[in-house]
């Protein structure tokens, strides 16, 4: 795989773009003027990003996947992970047929759903789940592969099915191995 340079990277025009950020030359980004990376945040082959995102520090987006952001905006706080074909969307079409659906369509024809999402701290989301507009997936949460999230999750759970249902507990040890993580990496 290989990432674009320091230079390429800022001349991309991003909002904000932290140090140590690695993008795939392979990767798609859309509205760069949108969009802000975090600090030794990764985003591999073949993803797409568009519209309006903040990534955090520490995050990784794995190859193929798809990160929507439209008007309303997604955030991906400290630590997330995309697994390989996520897909996360922040606006929808309305596929009940009373309105047309199509992004070739003017959007008086239509009825669609605009709402931003949030993937908070530690959150980890399995190989070609789905998230709709308007989750919010709450800190430490895990989402099984080929999941679908259409509703806002509890803290410290682990998710699977479709529609996501919580299965049971995650651990959060995970909390101490960040503070000790970063405190190695800071001395």
């Amino acid at each position: 795989m290989a990432y674009l340079s320091v230079t390429q990277l800022q001349t991309m025009g991003f909002k904000k773009l932290g140090k140590d950020v690695k993008i795939s030359d392979k990767a798609c980004i859309y509205n760069a003027e949108l969009i802000e990376v975090g600090d030794c945040s990764r985003i591999d082959d073949l993803c797409v990003l568009s519209g309006n995102i903040t990534i955090g520090s520490y995050n990784h987006i794995t190859p193929m996947c798809l990160v929507a952001g439209g008007v309303p905006g997604i955030v991906l706080e400290d630590f997330c992970t995309l697994a390989y074909g996520v897909k996360v969307f922040s606006q929808s079409d309305d596929y009940t047929g009373e309105t047309l659906a199509n992004s070739l369509v003017p959007r008086k024809f239509k009825n669609e759903k605009f709402a931003p999402v949030l993937l908070k701290k530690h959150v980890i989301v399995g190989a070609n789940s789905v998230i709709f507009p308007g989750v919010t997936v709450e800190e430490g949460c895990s989402i099984g592969a080929m999941t679908l999230v259409t509703k806002s999750t509890s803290p410290w759970g682990i998710y699977v099915g479709s529609p996501a249902k919580r299965m049971k507990d995650r651990s959060n040890k995970l909390l101490e191995l960040e503070k000790q993580f970063l405190s190695e990496r800071n001395s």
